[in-house]
């Protein structure tokens, strides 16, 4: 991870790895919401750059889901092929399970957050990202909707939301990004507050 604030420049890998993931998360909505799965993934990559991740790291957010959504482990292997190694490796960290069907929710999940807290930092700075937009837009939808039941689109519910991004939040707080990080904090506070 670069400095804060020292994003660097992105080539032309960058814009592949935009059409790549445009493609093959072509038609996948977000849950409840409805909006192209896209945008959570420009979303992810952009909040890599905001707090200054390399291109690798970038590519990485744009790409962390092409694992677990669209093929598996060739799906990893044409990663690997068109983006290299190191992103792969992001890729596959970020991964929590190879299988499908997905294997149980909760076991799933705390294999997933004991592989976090030994993952290499660039791994860990693209996950952060991720569950930081997703706590972002649960945020979002609790301000806009008291009252409603929100959490009937999810498997997991509020208690297991809960205890999900709290246990990465542990998971997050033993190595890097510290800055991502305070976001996250800030973040999962308000969510904790508006969930309850």
């Amino acid at each position: 991870m670069t400095q804060a604030g020292f994003s660097p420049t992105l080539s032309s890998r960058y814009l592949h790895a935009l059409q790549f993931a445009g493609h093959i998360h072509a038609g996948q909505r977000r849950k409840g919401i409805g909006t192209p799965y896209l945008s959570h993934l420009m979303a992810v990559s952009a909040l890599v750059l905001d707090f200054g991740g390399t291109e690798d790291e970038a590519i990485g957010g744009l790409l962390h889901d092409a694992a677990e959504d669209c093929g598996g482990r060739p799906m990893l292997e044409r990663v690997r092929a068109t983006f290299g190694s190191g992103v792969a490796a992001i890729v596959e960290g970020c991964t929590d399970t190879f299988e499908d069907p997905k294997p149980d929710w909760r076991p799933r999940k705390e294999a997933y957050v004991a592989h976090l807290r030994e993952a290499p930092d660039s791994t860990r700075t693209v996950a952060c990202a991720d569950k930081l937009h997703n706590l972002l837009c649960t945020v979002r939808d609790l301000r806009a909707k008291p009252g409603v039941d929100y959490w009937k689109r999810f498997s997991a519910g509020r208690e297991r939301q809960d205890w999900y991004y709290q246990a990465c939040l542990d998971a997050f707080d033993l190595g890097k990004p510290p800055a991502m990080l305070s976001e996250y904090r800030i973040v999962f506070d308000e969510f904790c507050t508006l969930s309850r």
